[in-house]
């Protein structure tokens, strides 16, 4: 209830303040901003003066319109490019990081905001698709990216942010996965069909963003604050309007509609975690304030099963390329 009472007092009576910085040098990576919360993140980034902004997009057409958009609003041209990247395809991710670390001088914010609610159950790369969007590709681009991240603060002297965008609906996942066998959550997250009922996928969703909290907490106690020179942050944007539940039913879509905030608001929360230094690392940012996640996240189970997580994802990530996870 207490979760319940946390979302809805965030959505009507907190306004998350427009960022102001000054990013003059700087280049900014936002994945999934072609639309959405991660498109208005990049303008905001443009407006601040960033040097490059990079719009990492599935369809370059529509990164390329977003683009056009963004350099219209700003009144600032050659700033913001567009690269392909599709989170459904674990070659798709390694080839964008590798281009990257070969064209960018630098990254010194990366904002993994790139996710999918499905409204159909379908497999991409072995996994159900959310799974394979919202975590295995997320935290493979996280890896992936971390060394141009380091290779950043050690030329630059400066100390990037990685952000991974979550949602406070972690505290509503039931996560009855998690009473798998040893080894077996992943391999349980594959059934479409669990105590003879299909999978909610909205639920699935739910899931995900767990797991992403789980396994950032999981990361920065094995690499704190002081071992990495890369802040990495996760943040709830809040409930926002945009194209991000358009597989959902439509009677969902127009109720939800009124509680949301807009994208513009929303956006906001995800460009100061980008923002965010060393204090951040680790932390769960919502409404723009380190906040706590849920109470089950913060247990003792949560715990036990945050280990599980991290030992079976780091697994998975190992076997689409060898040694990824060494930071």
């Amino acid at each position: 209830m207490a979760e319940i009472i946390r979302f809805f007092r965030s959505q009507f009576f907190v306004t998350p303040p427009k960022p102001t910085s000054d990013l003059t040098g700087k280049t900014v990576l936002v994945t999934g901003s072609n639309v959405g919360l991660g498109k208005e993140a990049a303008r905001h980034f443009t407006s601040l003066n960033a040097s490059t902004v990079i719009l990492a997009v599935r369809s370059l057409e529509k990164g390329e319109a977003a683009r056009a958009d963004i350099e219209s609003s700003t009144g600032r041209k050659n700033v913001v490019k567009v690269m392909q990247l599709d989170m459904a395809s674990y070659s798709s991710v390694l080839d964008f990081c590798s281009r990257a670390s070969k064209e960018l001088q630098r990254i010194d914010i990366a904002v993994l905001n790139a996710g999918v609610i499905r409204g159909e159950w379908e497999i991409f790369e072995q996994d159900e698709s959310t799974i394979t969007v919202n975590v295995v590709s997320t935290f493979l681009l996280a890896f992936a990216l971390l060394p141009k991240l380091v290779e950043t603060s050690t030329r630059f002297n400066t100390r990037p942010t990685l952000t991974i965008v979550t949602s406070e609906v972690h505290a509503w996942a039931p996560f009855d996965e998690r009473k798998a066998p040893e080894g077996e959550i992943f391999a349980r997250l594959n059934e479409s069909v669990m105590d003879g009922k299909k999978v909610n996928l909205p639920v699935r969703y739910q899931v995900s963003k767990l797991l992403e909290v789980l396994f950032v907490r999981a990361f920065c106690e094995r690499y704190p604050a002081e071992q990495v020179p890369v802040t990495v942050n996760m943040v709830n944007p809040g409930y926002c309007r945009s194209d991000f539940g358009r597989e959902l039913p439509a009677v969902v879509r127009i109720v939800s509609y009124f509680i949301m905030r807009t994208t513009e608001v929303g956006s906001r929360t995800l460009v100061h975690a980008g923002l965010q230094g060393v204090e951040t690392h680790g932390k769960y940012l919502s409404d723009c304030e380190i906040t706590e996640p849920s109470p089950y996240v913060r247990s003792v189970e949560g715990k036990g099963d945050q280990e599980r997580v991290w030992k079976e994802l780091v697994g998975k990530l190992e076997g689409i390329k060898t040694g990824i996870t060494k930071v």
